[in-house]
């Protein structure tokens, strides 16, 4: 049998290039060589997007069409809605039970998080949604979970709460590892931070030439180059960071040509632009197709949950059996 990915996105919004170089390139290499399985985590959504529970329904179509436009193939990968999937609440909650609360507060990412958005008391869901990413991990037993480099915190916790329900019980779930890409940390537009939605900084994998166009011309670069010949530090321009990630055959030769004042801004961002732009254009392609079948996309979407359904009753036998919570 082949080993097992569990992989996927909170459906907050689209996915941007930051998704695609830190996890989604990824499962489209991996996808033919492991059993992958792709969550779109409706529920952990909520954990802060509670008060717009409608805009669920409209991202949950969109990052699937994220997923196939990128190049996931169903017929190979298994797209599933969290929700859907009640073993994964109940794993979550015998979970909580030995979980420490110092423990998820100490978590890198949710304190990261919880500081960018501004969360003066967490709450209650946020806190804690890395033990129900744990369960999504753990119901399948995967094995092998492909991840940015800011979720590599909560892969480490989900194998301490792994060994940990093991210990006090019998080991039936399997401790995963995780799978960082590339590029495990792609700097946002603005040059001060990792591209995101919620800071407005992203290129967006549904966007038009025109949009990628913008995006760029307007992107930060070296604030010390004024002029073209002016020497410059492309280590700190995000620009540069992107030609590593999109373009590393040239990526050399623009490192060489900026510390040399040999290549203006302008002439730099348009190089990338085109390479964005290639990257793009079979995805808009893809995504077109898909768009214009939407019945498609949605059985897609509930024969992927049906299986997956099939796979979390057996793992939550074997885990009530573990736990002597078999009564009858």
């Amino acid at each position: 049998m082949k080993e097992r990915i569990l992989t996927g996105d909170r459906i907050t919004g689209k996915l941007h290039l930051g998704h695609y170089v830190g996890s989604l390139k990824n499962r489209v290499e991996l996808q033919n060589q492991y059993e992958t399985y792709l969550i779109l985590a409706d529920v952990q959504a909520l954990t802060t997007h509670f008060e717009k529970p409608e805009l669920i329904k409209q991202n949950l179509r969109n990052v699937a069409l994220d997923y196939l436009s990128a190049g996931i193939n169903p017929d190979q990968a298994t797209i599933f809605v969290q929700s859907l999937i009640p073993e994964i609440a109940e794993l979550t909650t015998y979970f909580s039970m030995f979980v420490t609360v110092n423990s998820l507060r100490h978590n890198p990412t949710i304190k990261a998080e919880a500081k960018e958005r501004g969360f003066q008391d967490m709450y209650y869901g946020f806190l804690g949604y890395p033990v129900s990413q744990t369960a999504d991990i753990t119901f399948c037993k995967a094995t092998l979970v492909p991840v940015g480099e800011d979720q590599l915190p909560h892969i480490e916790q989900t194998r301490k709460i792994v060994r940990r329900f093991n210990q006090l019980y019998k080991p039936v779930l399997l401790e995963p590892k995780p799978l960082v890409g590339d590029v495990p940390r792609l700097i946002g537009l603005d040059g001060n931070n990792k591209m995101s939605k919620s800071l407005g900084n992203a290129i967006y994998l549904d966007s038009t030439q025109e949009d990628v166009n913008e995006k760029i011309k307007k992107a930060t670069t070296d604030p010390a180059r004024i002029h073209k010949t002016d020497l410059g530090h492309p280590e700190i321009c995000p620009i540069y960071a992107y030609h590593q990630a999109f373009r590393k055959e040239g990526s050399n030769e623009i490192y060489e040509s900026c510390k040399k004042g040999q290549i203006g801004c302008m002439e730099c961002k348009r190089k990338i632009t085109q390479s964005i732009n290639d990257l793009l254009e079979p995805m808009r392609e893809r995504r077109i197709l898909y768009q214009n079948d939407a019945k498609r996309v949605d059985e897609i979407l509930m024969s992927g949950t049906e299986k997956v359904r099939l796979v979390a009753k057996e793992t939550m036998q074997e885990v009530r059996e573990a736990m002597s919570m078999n009564y009858f």
